[in-house]
């Protein structure tokens, strides 16, 4: 089968990469800019066929899917971080609609009718969810907070249209929130752990700064969310949207605190103002009934 990744070498996008491989069923192809870090591909990169694409241009786009043709899209590029947005709306909306949008519109004109896509969206999403809406249904109304939920709503609507006014095949995921190896230090997790590190190291002092520790998240492995990209698209419904994550909420604070009990330094806590959003969620968490009922995962 031949399968086509973009954003291959991001965290979530590598591990998919990598679980495709040792599948032994694919053949499988990334997209990726020529200034790509290619760093979470090296030791399977020689595994790959990588091609270079400007998602945002939708000539190349159409050019590159009607050269491979491929089998199953897996649509995971995009700027992904939710305090970068708020920094970059522009650069977020741009970058994650257009790509998305010229995605949809070549297997359009092309007539790939027998390609799924996987659209990968986000908990974000859901944004103001209320205490008696919890846990977060596919069901629940989306009330987005940031101008990369926006962009991820934009991206979930696209693809209903798409498959309704063309019989495309797409599958909408939301995955809640994921960590793991590979993960960028401008994530939470990552961040205080590099924090940690470097303190331990004797690179910073003993002072780890932080944002909103009270926020609640829903955190999964991130190769357990990949495994799910792959059932959603191989035996989710067309034009159904899934919800991925653990179905348990974990404060921040308990985060930083098991990071911090890993550590062997005395480490003081500062809440950092620039760490802070304008906006932020309290707590989501994920109902996975629909996803777990369908594909038993």
């Amino acid at each position: 089968m031949k399968v086509l990744i973009t954003g291959i070498t991001g965290m979530a996008g590598s591990h998919l990469a990598e679980y495709l491989l040792h599948s032994g069923q694919s053949e499988v192809h990334g997209v990726l800019r020529w200034r790509s870090n290619r760093e979470n591909i090296a030791s399977f990169e020689n595994d790959l066929q990588l091609h270079e694409c400007e998602l945002r241009d939708p000539f190349a786009v159409a050019g590159l899917l009607h050269k491979l043709r491929p089998e199953r899209i897996y649509h995971l590029a995009s700027q992904s971080s939710v305090a970068v947005s708020f920094v970059s709306p522009r650069e977020t909306l741009v970058n994650n609609v257009t790509a998305q949008l010229n995605i949809l519109e070549a297997m359009r004109s092309l007539r790939l009718e027998e390609t799924r896509l996987l659209t990968a969206g986000s908990s974000e999403e859901y944004g103001m969810v209320e205490a008696h809406e919890l846990p977060v249904k596919e069901s629940t109304p989306l009330r987005p907070l940031s101008p990369y939920a926006v962009s991820k709503v934009t991206q979930d609507a696209l693809a209903y249209q798409y498959h309704r006014s063309y019989g495309l095949y797409v599958v909408r995921t939301r995955a809640f929130n994921h960590t793991g190896p590979r993960r960028s230090d401008v994530f939470v997790t990552s961040n205080f752990a590099r924090q940690i590190a470097e303190i331990e190291a004797g690179l910073r002092d003993p002072v780890i700064r932080v944002g909103n520790l009270e926020a609640k998240r829903d955190f999964s492995d991130i190769r357990d969310v990949v495994r799910a990209y792959v059932l959603a698209l191989e035996q989710g419904e067309a034009g159904e949207v899934y919800n991925i994550g653990s179905g348990k909420p974990h404060s921040i604070s308990k985060v930083l605190e098991m990071l911090l009990g890993m550590s062997r330094c005395v480490i003081r806590i500062e809440q950092d103002p620039s760490r802070m959003r304008p906006s932020d969620i309290p707590v989501l968490v994920a109902d996975t009934e629909k996803f777990r009922r369908k594909t038993g995962w």
